[in-house]
C-alpha cells in the first residue's frame, strides 16, 4: 500500500508535524492554500470568460459593412437635379 508505507506510519509522520509545527500554522497554511487554489480558478475562468467574449465580439466578413457613402449621396442628389431639368 502506497510503496510500503502503512497508515500507522503516516499517522506517526504526521504526529510529528503537529508536534513542530502546532495546529494553528497548520491552520494558517492550509487557508492560504485553499485562499490560493480558489484564486487560481478564478482567474482561469475569467480568462476563459473572456476567450468567449473577444470570440463573440469578432465581425463575420459575410456582413455588409455599416458605412456612409457623403459623396455617392451627394451624385445621387446631383443626378436627380439633372433629371428634374431634363423634364422641364
Amino acid at each position: 500500500m502506497l510503496g510500503g508505507i502503512s497508515i500507522w506510519q503516516l499517522l506517526i509522520v504526521l504526529g510529528i508535524i503537529i508536534l513542530i509545527f502546532g495546529t494553528k500554522k497548520l491552520r494558517n497554511v492550509g487557508t492560504d492554500l485553499g485562499g490560493a487554489v480558489k484564486g487560481f480558478k478564478q482567474a482561469v475562468s475569467e480568462e476563459e470568460k473572456d476567450e468567449k467574449d473577444k470570440a463573440h465580439a469578432k465581425v463575420a466578413h459575410d456582413e455588409q459593412p455599416n458605412t456612409y457613402d457623403v459623396r455617392a449621396e451627394e451624385k445621387a442628389a446631383a443626378d436627380k437635379v439633372e433629371n428634374q431639368e431634363e423634364r422641364k
